[in-house]
């Protein structure tokens, strides 16, 4: 066995058939894509080079609503860092305690991230239904009516309405990974510390936490990653509306290509949310390693 792992020959062999696969799926298609976004096309006539002209197009025209779109997937990526990260933290540390019906606990919260998110999506918005949704009826009768909305025709808090979905459907996933590593930790590391007099909030302050920071981190980066390139529920629930206030570069990319048949604008959108998305990983890898270093 060690005499083929050193034989060079022989790992290229057996590496060929999955790089072969990886290029074709992933290595081509933004290959193609980086090409495509060069280009003046609407997908079935003749192309026209022209340059970097659709990404200084998609900055600096207002109707490409693209820099909205930038603002309200930096406004989601933030929140999703600063709420729903924390929010699946807190989750994992109350039900790692060995509560009752901790096991039901952990699948209730983990279903939305199975269900479809098209069905997830016109769930919710039977719920933000502004005449019969669940919610608008729950506020009335509660005495609250004030407070009912049209929760996804208001430009002003149709964001917010999306991002409370967002955080419903992928709370159970982060709060799982966490959960999983707090039980992985030593129960004789808590035994000794709860013998030398520590409470729950210490426990958690001064072993779970620091422990699971790996997986805090990894959770930090498919949160981030993920409202950066989230296009599904909010084309379910919204389209980019009300007049483009939920749009997103995902959204617009889509519109581009399959409604306006812009091929290259809409390619030029696709090569963005990538170099962000590569960006923003490494920014939060160094940062890591930063805190890491300081720790």
């Amino acid at each position: 066995m060690e005499k083929v792992f050193r034989d060079r020959r022989a790992i290229m062999i057996f590496v060929l058939p999955a790089f072969i696969v990886f290029s074709s799926v992933v290595i081509l298609p933004i290959v193609f894509s980086a090409y495509y976004s060069l280009l003046d096309w609407n997908g079935a006539g003749k192309a026209s080079f022209i340059g970097f002209s659709n990404y200084i197009e998609m900055f600096t025209n207002p109707s490409t609503y693209f820099v909205k779109g930038i603002v309200n997937s930096a406004i989601l990526a933030a929140l999703s860092i600063f709420v729903q990260v924390p929010l699946a933290l807190g989750l994992a540390l109350v039900i790692s305690r060995g509560i009752k019906l901790e096991g039901l606990f952990r699948n209730v919260y983990f279903i939305p991230v199975i269900i479809s998110t098209t069905v997830i999506g016109q769930l919710w918005m039977k719920i933000y239904h502004p005449n019969n949704g669940m919610l608008n009826i729950l506020l009335q009768n509660i005495g609250l009516a004030s407070w009912k909305k049209s929760w996804l025709g208001d430009p002003v808090i149709s964001l917010g309405a999306v991002f409370f979905v967002l955080i419903w459907q992928y709370i159970g996933y982060h709060m799982l990974l966490m959960y999983s590593a707090i039980k992985a930790i030593p129960t004789s590391l808590y035994e000794a510390a709860e013998i030398d007099g520590c409470s729950k909030g210490q426990l958690s302050r001064h072993i779970s936490i620091p422990l699971i920071m790996p997986m805090i981190k990894t959770c930090v980066t498919f949160a981030l990653i993920g409202s950066l390139k989230t296009f599904d529920l909010i084309y379910v629930l919204t389209k980019g509306g009300p007049i483009h206030a939920t749009e997103v570069p995902t959204t617009l990319m889509f519109a581009n290509i399959f409604l306006n048949f812009r091929y290259g604008m809409g390619s030029s959108m696709a090569i963005f949310i990538l170099l962000e998305c590569l960006l923003f990983t490494v920014m939060l890898q160094r940062l890591f390693k930063v805190e890491d270093l300081e720790f």
